[in-house]
Protein backbone atom coordinates (compact mmCIF):
# COMPACT_ATOMS: atom_id res chain seq x y z
CA UNK A 1 0.00 0.00 0.00
CA UNK A 2 1.48 3.36 -0.88
CA UNK A 3 2.00 6.44 1.15
CA UNK A 4 -1.05 7.44 -1.28
CA UNK A 5 -3.30 5.52 -0.69
CA UNK A 6 -2.98 5.02 2.75
CA UNK A 7 -4.10 8.91 3.71
CA UNK A 8 -5.80 9.80 7.07
CA UNK A 9 -9.02 10.83 6.94
CA UNK A 10 -8.35 13.95 9.27
CA UNK A 11 -5.68 14.94 6.52
CA UNK A 12 -8.69 14.62 3.56
CA UNK A 13 -11.12 16.39 5.64
CA UNK A 14 -8.41 18.89 6.23
CA UNK A 15 -8.03 19.06 2.13
CA UNK A 16 -11.64 19.34 1.69
CA UNK A 17 -12.06 21.79 3.62
CA UNK A 18 -9.12 24.00 2.54
CA UNK A 19 -11.09 24.27 -0.88
CA UNK A 20 -14.23 25.43 0.15
CA UNK A 21 -13.64 29.56 0.48
CA UNK A 22 -16.47 29.85 2.40
CA UNK A 23 -15.56 27.22 5.04
CA UNK A 24 -12.36 28.92 5.07
CA UNK A 25 -14.11 32.34 6.01
CA UNK A 26 -15.41 30.99 8.57
CA UNK A 27 -12.55 29.33 10.16
CA UNK A 28 -10.91 32.49 10.41
CA UNK A 29 -14.24 34.11 11.91
CA UNK A 30 -14.07 31.65 14.40
CA UNK A 31 -10.33 31.89 15.08
CA UNK A 32 -10.84 35.34 15.46
CA UNK A 33 -13.88 35.45 18.17
CA UNK A 34 -11.62 32.81 19.67
CA UNK A 35 -8.81 34.85 20.00
CA UNK A 36 -10.10 37.44 21.06
CA UNK A 37 -12.58 35.63 24.08
CA UNK A 38 -8.56 34.28 25.51
CA UNK A 39 -6.76 37.47 25.00
CA UNK A 40 -9.21 39.66 26.18
CA UNK A 41 -7.24 41.11 28.71
CA UNK A 42 -4.65 42.36 26.62
CA UNK A 43 -5.94 43.33 23.63
CA UNK A 44 -9.02 45.08 25.77
CA UNK A 45 -7.90 48.96 25.19
CA UNK A 46 -10.04 49.89 28.34
CA UNK A 47 -11.78 48.24 31.50
CA UNK A 48 -15.02 46.88 30.48
CA UNK A 49 -16.92 47.92 33.36
CA UNK A 50 -14.93 50.94 34.25
CA UNK A 51 -17.82 54.21 34.07
CA UNK A 52 -17.29 57.70 32.94
CA UNK A 53 -20.38 59.80 31.99
CA UNK A 54 -18.18 62.96 30.30
CA UNK A 55 -17.79 60.37 27.50
CA UNK A 56 -21.67 58.93 27.57
CA UNK A 57 -22.92 58.24 23.62
CA UNK A 58 -18.89 58.86 22.31
CA UNK A 59 -19.07 58.30 18.54
CA UNK A 60 -16.62 56.41 17.09
CA UNK A 61 -13.53 57.57 16.35
CA UNK A 62 -9.46 57.26 17.30
CA UNK A 63 -10.10 57.42 21.15
CA UNK A 64 -12.85 55.09 21.00
CA UNK A 65 -12.99 52.70 17.53
CA UNK A 66 -16.24 52.02 18.25
CA UNK A 67 -17.42 54.83 20.34
CA UNK A 68 -18.86 54.78 23.99
CA UNK A 69 -22.30 53.41 25.66
CA UNK A 70 -24.14 55.33 27.56
CA UNK A 71 -22.41 55.25 30.81
CA UNK A 72 -19.23 56.07 29.03
CA UNK A 73 -18.02 52.55 28.59
CA UNK A 74 -15.94 51.59 25.84
CA UNK A 75 -18.10 49.51 23.47
CA UNK A 76 -14.88 48.03 21.74
CA UNK A 77 -13.57 46.69 25.05
CA UNK A 78 -16.65 45.07 26.28
CA UNK A 79 -17.15 43.45 22.62
CA UNK A 80 -14.25 41.95 23.48
CA UNK A 81 -14.90 40.80 27.29
CA UNK A 82 -18.01 39.53 25.83
CA UNK A 83 -16.74 37.28 23.31
CA UNK A 84 -15.12 35.52 26.25
CA UNK A 85 -18.56 35.37 28.18
CA UNK A 86 -20.21 33.95 24.84
CA UNK A 87 -17.84 31.61 24.40
CA UNK A 88 -18.01 30.15 27.98
CA UNK A 89 -21.62 29.71 27.63
CA UNK A 90 -21.05 27.91 23.99
CA UNK A 91 -18.43 25.83 25.47
CA UNK A 92 -20.08 24.97 28.54
CA UNK A 93 -24.14 24.44 27.08
CA UNK A 94 -22.69 22.61 23.96
CA UNK A 95 -20.53 19.85 26.63
CA UNK A 96 -23.52 19.58 28.95
CA UNK A 97 -25.53 18.91 25.75
CA UNK A 98 -22.75 16.41 24.18
CA UNK A 99 -22.32 14.11 27.33
CA UNK A 100 -26.01 13.87 28.36
CA UNK A 101 -27.07 13.34 24.55
CA UNK A 102 -24.20 11.24 23.49
CA UNK A 103 -24.53 8.65 26.07
CA UNK A 104 -28.79 8.54 25.73
CA UNK A 105 -28.52 8.34 21.14
CA UNK A 106 -25.74 5.54 22.05
CA UNK A 107 -27.97 3.58 24.66
CA UNK A 108 -30.96 4.30 22.53
CA UNK A 109 -29.37 3.24 19.00
CA UNK A 110 -27.06 0.35 20.37
CA UNK A 111 -29.70 -1.61 21.95
CA UNK A 112 -32.81 -0.52 20.41
CA UNK A 113 -36.39 -1.80 21.41
CA UNK A 114 -37.79 -0.56 24.81
CA UNK A 115 -34.84 1.60 25.86
CA UNK A 116 -34.98 3.36 22.41
CA UNK A 117 -38.27 4.32 22.64
CA UNK A 118 -37.89 5.23 26.11
CA UNK A 119 -35.49 7.69 25.07
CA UNK A 120 -36.34 8.85 22.04
CA UNK A 121 -40.11 9.62 22.85
CA UNK A 122 -38.52 11.92 25.85
CA UNK A 123 -36.76 13.61 23.04
CA UNK A 124 -39.51 14.01 21.38
CA UNK A 125 -41.51 15.51 24.17
CA UNK A 126 -38.46 18.57 24.49
CA UNK A 127 -38.67 18.74 20.89
CA UNK A 128 -41.85 19.92 21.01
CA UNK A 129 -41.60 22.77 22.97
CA UNK A 130 -39.70 25.95 21.08
CA UNK A 131 -36.24 25.59 21.91
CA UNK A 132 -35.87 29.40 23.01
CA UNK A 133 -39.12 28.94 25.01
CA UNK A 134 -37.61 25.98 26.83
CA UNK A 135 -34.60 27.63 27.84
CA UNK A 136 -36.90 30.79 28.31
CA UNK A 137 -38.99 28.70 31.21
CA UNK A 138 -35.70 27.12 32.39
CA UNK A 139 -34.13 30.10 33.58
CA UNK A 140 -37.11 31.63 34.99
CA UNK A 141 -37.56 28.65 37.50
CA UNK A 142 -34.04 28.69 38.51
CA UNK A 143 -33.60 32.53 38.18
CA UNK A 144 -31.35 35.10 35.68
CA UNK A 145 -27.39 33.80 36.18
CA UNK A 146 -25.00 32.71 34.07
CA UNK A 147 -24.96 29.15 35.84
CA UNK A 148 -28.48 28.49 35.23
CA UNK A 149 -27.96 29.85 31.38
CA UNK A 150 -25.97 27.32 30.46
CA UNK A 151 -28.30 24.70 32.72
CA UNK A 152 -31.16 25.79 30.50
CA UNK A 153 -29.61 26.35 26.99
CA UNK A 154 -27.73 22.55 28.01
CA UNK A 155 -30.63 20.75 28.40
CA UNK A 156 -32.77 22.30 25.49
CA UNK A 157 -29.64 20.90 23.10
CA UNK A 158 -29.93 17.60 24.11
CA UNK A 159 -32.24 15.81 21.97
CA UNK A 160 -30.12 17.14 18.77
CA UNK A 161 -27.21 15.69 19.99
CA UNK A 162 -29.09 12.46 20.97
CA UNK A 163 -31.09 12.43 18.02
CA UNK A 164 -27.99 12.44 15.61
CA UNK A 165 -25.97 9.77 17.68
CA UNK A 166 -28.81 7.54 17.58
CA UNK A 167 -28.98 7.87 13.67
CA UNK A 168 -25.13 7.39 13.52
CA UNK A 169 -24.70 4.67 16.00
CA UNK A 170 -27.60 2.35 14.29
CA UNK A 171 -25.52 2.96 10.89
CA UNK A 172 -22.30 2.00 12.52
CA UNK A 173 -23.78 -1.03 14.34
CA UNK A 174 -24.34 -3.17 11.09
CA UNK A 175 -20.98 -2.98 10.24
CA UNK A 176 -19.23 -6.42 10.46
CA UNK A 177 -15.99 -5.10 12.90
CA UNK A 178 -18.96 -4.43 15.39
CA UNK A 179 -20.81 -7.62 14.95
CA UNK A 180 -17.19 -9.67 15.01
CA UNK A 181 -16.43 -7.94 18.48
CA UNK A 182 -19.41 -9.15 19.67
CA UNK A 183 -19.15 -12.53 19.21
CA UNK A 184 -15.72 -12.57 20.63
CA UNK A 185 -17.48 -11.29 23.58
CA UNK A 186 -16.33 -7.66 24.04
CA UNK A 187 -18.87 -5.71 26.59
CA UNK A 188 -21.04 -3.50 25.52
CA UNK A 189 -19.74 -0.88 26.89
CA UNK A 190 -16.16 -1.53 25.07
CA UNK A 191 -17.85 -2.54 21.81
CA UNK A 192 -19.75 1.32 21.85
CA UNK A 193 -16.68 3.55 23.28
CA UNK A 194 -13.89 1.00 21.09
CA UNK A 195 -16.08 0.51 17.70
CA UNK A 196 -19.24 2.25 17.66
CA UNK A 197 -18.95 6.25 19.20
CA UNK A 198 -15.08 6.84 17.14
CA UNK A 199 -16.98 5.87 14.07
CA UNK A 200 -19.95 8.06 14.51
CA UNK A 201 -18.12 11.13 15.11
CA UNK A 202 -18.62 13.18 12.12
CA UNK A 203 -21.90 14.02 12.15
CA UNK A 204 -21.63 14.71 16.17
CA UNK A 205 -18.55 17.23 14.93
CA UNK A 206 -20.56 19.01 12.39
CA UNK A 207 -23.80 19.31 14.54
CA UNK A 208 -21.65 20.38 17.77
CA UNK A 209 -20.39 23.60 15.42
CA UNK A 210 -23.73 24.00 14.45
CA UNK A 211 -25.14 23.85 17.98
CA UNK A 212 -22.32 26.87 18.69
CA UNK A 213 -24.28 29.16 16.36
CA UNK A 214 -27.76 28.30 17.80
CA UNK A 215 -26.23 28.65 21.42
CA UNK A 216 -25.43 31.74 21.03
CA UNK A 217 -28.38 33.13 19.33
CA UNK A 218 -30.33 31.86 22.47
CA UNK A 219 -27.87 33.15 25.03
CA UNK A 220 -27.72 36.72 22.89
CA UNK A 221 -31.69 36.51 22.79
CA UNK A 222 -32.04 36.02 27.27
CA UNK A 223 -29.70 38.48 28.02
CA UNK A 224 -31.83 40.66 25.42
CA UNK A 225 -35.07 39.65 27.84
CA UNK A 226 -32.97 39.92 30.66
CA UNK A 227 -32.86 36.26 31.83
CA UNK A 228 -28.88 35.90 30.31
CA UNK A 229 -25.96 37.20 32.16
CA UNK A 230 -26.63 40.49 34.36
CA UNK A 231 -24.89 43.99 34.02
CA UNK A 232 -22.64 45.32 34.26
CA UNK A 233 -21.01 42.24 33.00
CA UNK A 234 -20.69 42.68 29.20
CA UNK A 235 -22.63 40.02 27.35
CA UNK A 236 -23.76 40.75 23.66
CA UNK A 237 -27.08 40.34 24.37
CA UNK A 238 -27.50 42.45 27.07
CA UNK A 239 -25.43 45.16 25.70
CA UNK A 240 -28.13 45.09 22.77
CA UNK A 241 -30.95 45.48 25.53
CA UNK A 242 -29.30 48.82 26.91
CA UNK A 243 -29.25 50.04 23.19
CA UNK A 244 -32.52 49.49 22.08
CA UNK A 245 -33.93 52.82 23.88
CA UNK A 246 -31.16 54.72 21.97
CA UNK A 247 -31.68 53.37 18.62
CA UNK A 248 -32.11 56.87 17.15
CA UNK A 249 -29.89 59.37 19.02
CA UNK A 250 -27.16 57.08 19.11
CA UNK A 251 -27.37 54.03 17.16
CA UNK A 252 -23.72 53.20 17.55
CA UNK A 253 -24.57 51.48 20.83
CA UNK A 254 -26.40 48.44 19.39
CA UNK A 255 -25.00 48.38 15.82
CA UNK A 256 -21.30 47.02 17.26
CA UNK A 257 -23.11 44.26 19.95
CA UNK A 258 -25.22 43.26 16.37
CA UNK A 259 -22.80 42.73 14.52
CA UNK A 260 -20.87 40.79 16.39
CA UNK A 261 -23.54 38.24 17.35
CA UNK A 262 -24.47 38.11 13.28
CA UNK A 263 -20.81 38.02 12.10
CA UNK A 264 -19.69 35.14 14.94
CA UNK A 265 -22.98 32.78 14.01
CA UNK A 266 -22.41 33.31 10.16
CA UNK A 267 -18.53 32.13 11.46
CA UNK A 268 -20.35 29.11 12.73
CA UNK A 269 -21.87 28.51 10.25
CA UNK A 270 -20.36 28.84 7.17
CA UNK A 271 -17.40 26.42 9.10
CA UNK A 272 -20.08 23.87 10.16
CA UNK A 273 -21.28 23.77 6.61
CA UNK A 274 -17.81 23.34 4.99
CA UNK A 275 -17.33 20.55 7.63
CA UNK A 276 -20.17 18.81 6.49
CA UNK A 277 -18.83 18.28 2.99
CA UNK A 278 -15.24 18.03 4.50
CA UNK A 279 -15.82 14.96 6.75
CA UNK A 280 -18.72 13.45 4.29
CA UNK A 281 -16.84 9.67 3.04
CA UNK A 282 -19.49 9.55 -0.21
CA UNK A 283 -17.99 12.59 -1.47
CA UNK A 284 -14.70 12.32 -3.66
CA UNK A 285 -11.77 14.58 -3.80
Amino acid sequence: MTKASAKRPAHTAWRRLKKNKIAIVGLFIVSLYVACAIFAPYISPYDPTKQNLAKSFFSPGTEHFLGCDEFGRDICSRIIWGARISLLIQLSSVILALLIGIFLGALGGYYGGKVDEVIMRFMDILLAFPGMLLALAIVAMLGPSLRNLIIAIGIYSVPQFARITRGAVLAVSANEYVIGAKAIGESDAAVILRYVLPNALSPIIVQTTLRMATVLLTASGLGFLGLGVQPPNPEWGTMLSSARMYLRSAPHVALFPGLAIMITVLGFNFLGDGLQDALNPRLKE
